[in-house]
């Protein structure tokens, strides 16, 4: 009996990787059903709202994505290996799996539905919202953006009544200021590919989000954020492993 007990505990231990992995996780309360963040690593997030589990940008890179329970939808930002992964959507694919895709990446995994830039729809409960996602000054060195306008996705997700935003890879566009009513913003910052520190606060400045959660970030950057996000008053900055 003893043993049988301590296999159950293993076994649940296991449960998101925990076993392999310390993944940090949070929670947005709200009366229409709280929503569990689990920051997988990199641009990987799972959100769990009312026994839904919702993925972004999930890589297998990042974690034994097998260990993780399958997914109700997955939404995939863009085309980029680090952020659509073949092996991922494999580990968490089930038979009623809904996936959105922007169309450069269907292109690549012809997979789940594709998602133009500012479209809105609801499906499941879940409402989404397509926010461009692009650079304005980060190029390649042919003078071309790392992420052109048109090909790339930000999604807000509304859950109940909390609306959160996941930028996926872009800069202070203007879309992302013009946002409305956000309660959680998920905000790359990383070089060359997304955000300087001061880009990321002149965006919060105009969209104020109550939390700030950097995400697919450069560890460096973070002593620059957390000095600058003091001259912003009403956005709580929440700094968790990604």
């Amino acid at each position: 009996m003893k043993s049988f007990i301590l296999f159950i505990l293993l076994c649940t231990t296991s449960l998101f990787g925990i076993s392999q992995k310390a993944f940090d996780k949070d929670t947005l309360t709200s009366p229409t059903g709280n929503v569990i963040v689990i920051f997988i690593g990199h641009g990987s997030l799972l959100l769990e709202w009312n026994g839904k589990y919702i993925y972004m940008d999930p890589s297998s890179r990042e974690a034994d994505l097998y260990q993780f329970p399958k997914a109700d939808m997955i939404f995939v930002t863009h085309h980029h290996g680090d952020h659509c992964d073949e092996a991922a959507l494999k580990a968490l694919t089930k038979e009623k799996t809904k996936t959105f895709m922007s169309s450069i990446a269907h292109e690549k995994w012809h997979q789940g539905m594709v998602l133009f830039n500012d479209q809105q729809l609801s499906i499941d409960g879940v409402g989404i919202t397509v926010v461009p996602a692009y650079n304005l000054e980060h190029m390649n060195p042919d003078g071309l953006p790392f992420h052109k306008k048109g090909e790339c996705n930000g999604y807000v997700l509304t859950l109940g009544d909390l609306r959160l935003y996941v930028a996926g890879d872009t800069e202070n566009t203007p879309e992302m200021k013009e946002l409305k009513n956000i309660d959680a913003a998920f905000i790359p910052m990383n070089l060359p590919y997304t955000m300087t520190p001061e880009m990321v606060v002149d965006a919060v400045k105009a969209f104020k989000p109550k939390v700030l959660y950097p995400y697919h970030y450069d560890r460096k950057f973070l002593p620059q954020l957390e000095e600058e996000m003091k001259t912003v008053n009403g956005v709580e900055l929440r700094i968790k492993k990604s």
